[in-house]
Formats: structure tokens, sequence, C-alpha cells
């Protein structure tokens, strides 16, 4: 079973864990990204993601069933925000359910780097200082790119 969506609310952590228990599996693998209040050395106040909702969910799918094929582990699933976010609000979930924890590990790992990599989501930090800056955003810096005031 795959499950990949893009949220405007809140994540609802102890029902995300719930949707991956599987008598047939022995392990389960979760990762939470949070907003934390700072980055390269500047105060962080909060977070904005926006999301090419289509696409990244699209794009999302492939990721878990890359991970499905390659661990073979029996369930993968994730869940990313969108829209503004405080200050230790989780921004991504990420659940992998398998019979040993090696592959459910390992995929849990592959999801999130490829997710990071290669969604159409971008992060905007709003600091302490009162600026504000697109972050992680390989598009932003191109010369071409719409996405130099954003996306």
């Amino acid at each position: 079973m795959i499950h990949f969506e893009i949220s405007s609310e809140t994540l609802d952590l102890a029902a995300f864990r719930a949707s991956l228990v599987d008598a047939q599996c022995g392990a389960c693998v979760t990762f939470e990204g949070w907003v934390r209040n700072h980055n390269e050395g500047r105060d962080v106040l909060r977070l904005a993601y926006e999301v090419y909702e289509t696409l990244a969910v699209k794009e999302g799918r492939v990721i878990l069933q890359e991970a499905m094929d390659k661990f073979g582990i029996s369930h993968a699933s994730a869940i990313h925000r969108q829209g503004e976010l405080a200050m230790s609000e989780p921004a991504v979930v990420v659940g992998v359910a398998s019979a040993h924890r090696d592959a459910a590990f390992k995929a849990c790992r592959y999801i999130i780097d490829e997710v990071k990599q290669r969604l159409p989501i971008w992060k905007k930090e709003y600091y302490a200082d009162g600026s504000e800056e697109w972050v992680n955003c390989q598009h932003c810096a191109h010369p071409h790119s719409d996405h130099q005031s954003g996306p």
C-alpha cells in the first residue's frame, strides 16, 4: 500500500502511524520533519511552504512505489504540509512498514531524501530580524527561473 498527500491541516501523527499497522509487518519506521527555530545561524520565527500540488502528489507516489520495489516493503506513506507553519510543527512525515527493520530503515531514508530532492515544494523562512527568504530551492537561483522572488 502506498499513500502520498499534501495537506493544509496540522498532521495527525497518531492516525498516520495507525495507518501503517499490519500484522504481517514486524517493523515500522517513521520520520517527522519539524519546523526548527534556526537555520544557518539565523533565528527563524516560522515557515511557509508553497507546493505545486498536482505534480508533487504524482511524483510523491512515484517515489513511494520506487521504495516499495527497491526495498520490498509492505507499506509506504508520506504527507507534506503546505501553507504557514509554526515553530515545532511537523512539516513532513514519512512512514514505512515491512517484515524486517533493515528494509524499513533504508526505505524511510530513501523516501525523505527523494522527497526533499525531487518534489516541487518551496520553503520560505521568516526571520526574527524581519527579513524573509526562500531556501533550499534549486530553481530559485537559476537566472532564467520564474522563482527568483518566490514560487
